[in-house]
């Protein structure tokens, strides 16, 4: 299923290897008592990540990394993996409802109905995840994920044919917030190519989620995108954001901290992992063996 909550999952003992795709490879962690980090680049063209069309060009060559990595399983039983997904190949949300019924069928139908008109997609025939949270007098916030199948299924698979099954299959930003502060009022700013994804979250529940493609990853650009939502966090979640949490953005990081701590007025630091730098392309990944690592 397309975004499982990684906690309620975590009861279970942990797949034996998780996967992150990015247009510019494959990161892959084989998961024991030492996660053993790897990186598989992929040939220019061979993913084109977008939330309306094949993402897939070049199937062959995705086949040929995934391979590279973990090998093709034999015997009878297929072995589970995490998969981690570009944020941008699926639609992301945050619904508010004064009532949420407690049917899983229930629940599911209602947030079909409230995405009809804001995806350019049959919604009906999506891959389709969500995850409650109360917040407060019966309010429930419902985090959304939303894809085409065959945009999932295709980036599944490679996977299948090594004789993979993907158990959790998530998306980048979602991952790795796992190694995001939880308290306070914060913005998570994360940069994958030319695409932004924000994450606002207070109390460690999730208030906003915003992807977009943007015209470069300038600077100039995500400031544009950074000024107005702070506006918005304060103007509709009581008070200015604490703090900005930034990733992706490489040798830029330290300008960055500074340029954005002096406009915002907040806050900003690199998002990190105890394995190691968080960058385009391993962010979800680190975020996700760090869930581990808390439950386990």
């Amino acid at each position: 299923m397309l975004l499982d909550h990684l906690k309620s999952i975590l009861v279970d003992p942990p797949p034996g290897m998780a996967f992150e795709i990015s247009e510019a490879g494959i990161a892959a962690a084989r998961i024991g008592a030492k996660a053993e980090l790897e990186f598989q680049p992929l040939k220019s063209g061979t993913i084109s990540v977008s939330p309306l069309k094949e993402n897939v060009q070049d199937p062959d060559e995705l086949t040929a990394a995934v391979r590279a990595l973990a090998g093709t399983q034999t015997g009878r039983k297929r072995k589970d993996v995490a998969l981690i997904l570009p944020d941008f190949c699926v639609r992301m949300a945050v619904l508010d409802f004064d009532n949420f019924p407690s049917d899983a069928k229930e629940q599911s139908a209602l947030v079909r109905f409230r995405l009809k008109r804001a995806v350019p997609f049959d919604v009906d025939a999506a891959a389709l995840a969500y995850w409650p949270q109360a917040a407060g007098h019966k309010r429930v916030e419902v985090v959304v994920v939303v894809a085409p199948l065959e945009i999932v299924s295709r980036y599944e698979a490679p996977f299948r044919v090594a004789g993979m099954v993907p158990g959790l299959v998530t998306t980048s930003a979602l991952a790795a917030l796992e190694l995001a502060p939880d308290a306070g009022l914060n913005v998570l700013a994360k940069i994958t190519g030319n695409v932004l994804t924000l994450v606002v979250r207070q109390k460690g529940t999730v208030k906003l989620i915003r992807c977009l493609e943007m015209p470069s990853a300038d600077l100039e650009d995500i400031a544009a995108v950074l000024l107005p939502t702070f506006v918005y966090v304060e103007d509709n979640l009581g008070g200015r954001a604490e703090r900005l949490i930034l990733c992706g953005l490489g040798a830029r990081t330290s300008e960055a901290q500074q340029r954005f701590q002096e406009e915002l007025g907040v806050e900003v630091e690199p998002l990190r992992s105890p394995l190691g730098a968080c960058g385009e392309s391993n962010a979800g990944l680190l975020g996700y063996l760090r869930s581990i690592a808390k439950n386990n």
